[in-house]
C-alpha cells in the first residue's frame, strides 16, 4: 500500500468513526424488519467492521461471520433489546445498518 493509499484509508476510516452514533432499538426496529441490520460483536471494532464492508473485504467478513461475531440481527437479539429498551452504537453503510451492544475501546468519540 502507497504512502497516499494509505493516508486515503486512514481519512476514511475516520470518516467512519465520525459517523457512528448510538441509536434507541425503537428507532432501528424497521430496519430489522427489512433484514438490513447486522450483529457485530462486542470483540470486533465497529469502524474496522464497517471499513471492510465499505472496501467489499469478503475474506474479513465471512471469517467473522464463521466465528459468529458478524450476522444479521436475530429474532432474540431483537426481542431482548425490546424489553431492555437498549440503545446500540450503530454506522451506515449502505444497504447494511451495522450494530454493537458495546463501542469498542479502541474507538474515539
Amino acid at each position: 500500500m502507497t504512502d497516499e493509499t494509505q493516508e486515503q484509508a486512514e481519512v476514511f476510516r475516520a470518516k467512519i468513526n465520525l459517523e457512528t452514533s448510538k441509536i434507541a432499538w425503537t428507532e432501528l426496529q424497521r430496519f430489522f424488519a427489512n433484514g438490513s441490520l447486522v450483529f457485530v460483536s462486542a470483540e470486533l471494532d465497529l469502524v474496522d467492521v464497517a471499513f471492510a464492508f465499505s472496501n467489499d473485504d469478503k475474506a474479513s467478513v465471512e471469517q467473522w461471520m464463521q466465528q459468529q461475531k458478524l450476522g444479521l440481527v436475530t429474532d432474540e437479539q431483537a426481542k431482548a433489546w425490546l424489553v431492555t429498551n437498549e440503545a446500540l452504537w450503530a454506522v451506515v453503510v449502505k444497504p447494511w445498518i451495522l450494530v454493537q451492544e458495546e463501542m469498542p475501546t479502541t474507538a474515539v468519540h
